[in-house]
């Protein structure tokens, strides 16, 4: 990925001097620390940028003002997707963010995101916490000088908006659109022209033609950020965004300089804003299902040959990144044990379980 002008007067070296000291200096109980937290979407973005912002209220209020985080939005200080770039320079001090926006750097990064038919929400989350996955996450951060913290889940996206229907592949051919992480270069293989575009640069490029299909999240950001309003069709569930995580890093020396009572009110603030942050967008979801529908917006599904296509160039894709390199293969080989166990179960409980709801419901 390319630097931008601002991070040329940034410290090249700071990556390997912070990896040669041996012990950073610890901040005294009596200090007080002024951080800055980049993210690549606006200022206030629902679920998204909002609940940064509540974050770093919770920090501020359980270290009783000794550790400050100022929330910045996409172009206050950094690019959207150069946030990564900001706190391994040392430019600032950590981001908030979604670790797929990243694969520039390691392909692997899509799993700590999500992969096109992965795993779920709480599956994610599950991983994360009980499985191998934030050991192999701190591993492959490791490279980058940061650490990562699970920060919450958009739980089942949207597959997006178009200008016309999907009936079959030939529908893609040359389609211009937005689409983020493994399902992008999956509808890339399939023959669709994929860019990936900054999430508040997504509406200007739908109304001007540059694209002519945009995914972004879900009924309430796509309803806040009034993509309806630029495509006809919207197509639902998102076959590769299942349940994609969020996150929260840190510079290492940064996080290590801190006091220990700090470090455990970073962690138990993560920990608790990646609860509130799938409440909150599952709870808004819901509420903004409807009104969205009552815009004229005319919901479709992919037919199932697209979707097995889709499906084919997914694992192709995941098959490459695996065969990478070692902890690419343990990170998908983890990930990949668990989306199977996931399948089965899923089915029989949680789908069967959904649809037998909305028999009863009348749906």
């Amino acid at each position: 990925m390319k630097r931008r002008q601002f991070l040329k007067g940034a410290s090249v070296g700071v990556g390997a001097a912070a990896a040669s000291v041996v012990a950073p200096a610890v901040v005294s109980a009596q200090e007080s620390v002024n951080w800055r937290m980049v993210m690549p979407w606006p200022k206030g973005t629902p679920g998204l940028g909002t609940n940064a912002e509540r974050f770093a209220t919770m920090v501020k209020e359980m270290s009783n003002g000794r550790l400050t985080i100022t929330v910045y939005g996409a172009g206050e200080i950094v690019p959207p997707f150069e946030c990564m770039d900001a706190v391994e320079q040392g430019v600032v001090e950590m981001a908030h963010g979604t670790p797929y926006y990243w694969q520039g750097k390691n392909p692997a990064l899509n799993f700590f995101s999500t992969i096109p038919f992965g795993l779920t929400a709480w599956e994610l989350s599950s991983w994360l916490r009980f499985g191998d996955g934030q050991k192999l996450w701190e591993e492959a951060y490791a490279e980058f000088n940061v650490v990562p913290f699970y920060a919450g889940n958009s739980g089942m996206q949207a597959g997006g908006w178009f200008n016309k229907e999907i009936n079959s592949l030939d529908d893609l051919q040359g389609l211009k659109m937005r689409y983020a992480g493994l399902g992008g270069e999956a509808m890339r293989r399939v023959g669709a022209n994929v860019s990936m575009i900054p999430p508040g640069e997504i509406m200007p490029a739908m109304q001007s033609g540059a694209i002519d299909a945009a995914e972004w999240v879900g009924p309430w950001n796509d309803l806040a950020f009034g993509l309806y309003q630029v495509g006809k069709y919207y197509y639902t569930p998102a076959f590769h965004e299942p349940g994609p995580g969020l996150e929260i890093f840190i510079a290492k020396d940064k996080f290590e300089g801190l006091a220990p009572d700090l470090k455990a009110i970073v962690r138990c603030a993560a920990q608790a804003i990646s609860e509130n942050t799938l409440a909150d967008f599952t709870f808004n979801n819901l509420q903004s299902y409807q009104p969205l529908i009552d815009k004229g917006v005319e919901v479709r599904q992919f037919p199932d040959d697209v979707i097995m296509a889709l499906a084919e160039q997914s694992k192709a894709a995941v098959d490459e990144i695996a065969a990478q390199n070692d902890l690419s293969g343990r990170i998908a080989a983890s990930y990949l044990d668990l989306v199977k166990k996931g399948a089965r179960y899923g089915k029989e409980f949680e789908a069967t379980g959904l649809m037998q709801r909305a028999k009863v419901w009348g749906f």
